[in-house]
């Protein structure tokens, strides 16, 4: 980049912003322009080192720089002007930050002497998302400018992963200054934890290789560090059944002989009742949030529990456990696999795997061993069932990634989808972002053009951030969408139904005024279900297909897949009322699972 300042090679604010992003490696800038912003996009015109993406929403936008984080293992960076820009950032930053997701969040700012003035398009974004974020700072002194940039990209991307917000007024951004970027970082009270405390290690493989009934309890955080690999060794070296959490399901083959599957409230029975009747329940890189436990008080009660996880503030917080080990996932495991003994679990792998063949995940219209009516509709065609479509996807994309978008879409994939190395997968699982699918699939496919990247979403979700078709289009990306649409939001529907005595109150997008909500008549004909996803679809220039019977999915994927000029959008006419089983219900134990309707 040329300096082009006035005085011994200064250069203005906004030119070492570009500086700095150069220097970082970024090679993807996800920006939105605004007011407050335009200096900052001015230094970007004509550069060819940074690919700008412009997408069509701040919020998809956000979300689209998380897909291409998670996808990469990179940071994702973004760019948006003041104000409403600036706040319609919160989603995603909350969304990565539950995930350990690493974002640079750079907002543009009203010039400092208008800072609380409440001057147009003015906000404190530093203080809307400090509690979101791993760190917000608002850059008060030019000189500083280039230090900043330097700890938000270190702060974001070292410990637990997260958001960092960077907030430049606009003054700041036209302000002469050194062209110097600091190559070192040295942050005062920041120091990540990098080692192991070999004597809660040791303490930890005591109790483990002493155990009878132990389970290894795997989430995001032994993705995050690039554990899997050691993780499988060190199951395969001791003999211990792996269950995951939804953001750890993928860290172990789903094919090997030692994965149960995952746990919580929409986990399979195998799993839950493992963690129920385990003795040693040794947990890496989760949180142990509500979804995973349940009842705190019933969870893993005949356990010794160990907690490895790099952030100390997890542990302990939310379950207590006998052995804390602060450290990262994959530098506990390396030192594990040292200490590992063969264990005789013969007998509990055994019941085990006994539970996985009598409680087997499946919805009843797919299993092969029931009576083949009811496989079928009253039409002589397949039921169109989310399992079909997922073991078609299994079959037909063996590397690909795959992101979903929040909802009984996404826990039908959970539950469904085959991982392994060759195959990933992208969700909202902390904050449970609606809207987040599509567009992360955007930033997933721009870090990975050569990889299928197939998004799976429900009808609600997809109309949240729809007008991303915009930025698909432009781009040319032959991202494969796959709508799975029942006409209701349908997670919030399924609890109506089992929990509320079927009042369906604010769930059915079929509904129009002249309904009257008559949704308990069993004479009631359904309005038309807007909007048409195929006419959409086709309005953008993409491709358009509605599947309603199970012989065509095949043909579907084939047709998408062959598609390279840009997406192409799968409605998928699924049975309204189809629910995701099992469930534990709010509040109650793991093993207190609803097991059919």
């Amino acid at each position: 980049m040329q300096d082009t300042g006035r005085n011994g090679g200064e250069i203005k604010g906004a030119e070492l912003f570009v500086k700095a992003l150069i220097e970082e490696g970024v090679q993807t800038l996800f920006a939105y322009p605004g007011g407050m912003a335009i200096d900052l996009f001015d230094a970007l015109y004509g550069q060819s080192e940074l690919d700008v993406v412009l997408p069509r929403h701040e919020q998809a936008l956000v979300h689209e720089a998380d897909g291409y984080a998670r996808s990469t293992g990179k940071t994702g960076v973004c760019l948006v002007t003041s104000g409403p820009g600036a706040t319609n950032l919160v989603t995603g930053i909350a969304t990565a930050n539950y995930d350990s997701v690493p974002l640079v969040c750079f907002t543009g700012q009203v010039p400092t002497n208008l800072i609380g003035n409440d001057a147009f398009q003015e906000v404190d974004i530093v203080g809307i998302t400090r509690s979101i974020c791993k760190y917000a700072v608002t850059v008060r002194d030019r000189k500083d400018l280039g230090r900043i940039i330097k700890e938000a990209f270190y702060i974001a991307a070292s410990g637990k992963p997260g958001p960092v917000v960077v907030d430049i007024p606009k003054d700041i951004q036209q302000e002469f200054g050194s062209s110097e970027y600091p190559k070192e970082v040295n942050i005062r009270g920041y120091k990540p934890n990098t080692g192991i405390h070999a004597g809660q290690l040791k303490k930890a493989m005591g109790i483990l290789n002493k155990a009878k009934r132990p389970v290894l309890l795997c989430g995001g955080g032994v993705k995050i560090s690039g554990a899997g690999a050691l993780l499988t060794r060190f199951a395969e070296k001791t003999g211990i059944p792996v269950i995951t959490t939804i953001m750890g399901k993928g860290c172990i083959p789903s094919s090997h002989p030692l994965y149960v599957g995952n746990i919580g409230m929409h986990g399979n029975y195998a799993s839950n009742q493992a963690v129920s009747e385990c003795d040693v329940l040794f947990s890496i890189g989760t949180r142990f949030n509500d979804r995973i436990t349940g009842k705190i008080s019933e969870f893993a009660p005949h356990a010794s529990i160990i907690h490895v996880d790099v952030d100390p503030a997890s542990i302990s917080r939310n379950i207590k456990v006998d052995v804390p080990i602060v450290g990262d996932a994959k530098a506990a495991l390396q030192l594990m696999l040292s200490e590992a003994e063969r264990l005789q679990l013969e007998e509990w792998v055994q019941k085990i795997g006994d539970w996985k063949q009598k409680y087997p995940i499946r919805m009843g219209q797919q299993d092969q061993n029931q009576d083949q009516n009811q496989n079928h509709g009253s039409n002589g065609k397949q039921i169109l069932t989310p399992e079909r479509i997922l073991r078609s996807i299994n079959t037909m994309f063996p590397k690909s990634i795959v992101v979903t978008d929040v909802g009984q879409n996404q826990l039908w994939t959970t539950q469904y989808l085959e991982l392994d190395e060759n195959r990933q997968l992208l969700t909202s699982g902390g904050l449970g972002t609606m809207g987040y699918g599509f567009p992360a699939a955007i930033g997933a496919k721009i870090g990975n053009p050569d990889t299928d990247v197939i998004c799976i979403s429900g009808d609600g979700g997809m109309q949240m951030n729809l007008q991303e078709m915009a930025t698909a289009m432009a781009l040319e990306l032959p991202i494969i969408i796959c709508v799975m649409n029942n006409g209701y939001l349908g997670n919030v529907r399924q609890w109506q139904e089992m929990f509320y005595n079927r009042r369906y109150s604010s769930t059915c997008l079929c509904y129009r005024k002249s309904c009257k909500r008559d949704c308990l008549n069993p004479d009631k004909c359904c309005p038309k279900y807007l909007p048409d996803y195929v006419k959409l679809a086709k309005s953008y220039e993409a491709k358009g297909i509605r599947v309603e019977s199970g012989e065509d999915i095949e043909a579907a994927l084939t047709a998408a897949r062959e598609n390279k000029s840009g997406p192409t959008l799968i409605e998928f006419i699924i049975e309204r009322e189809t629910n995701v089983l099992p469930i534990v219900p709010g509040g109650n134990a793991l093993s207190d699972m609803i097991m059919e309707a």
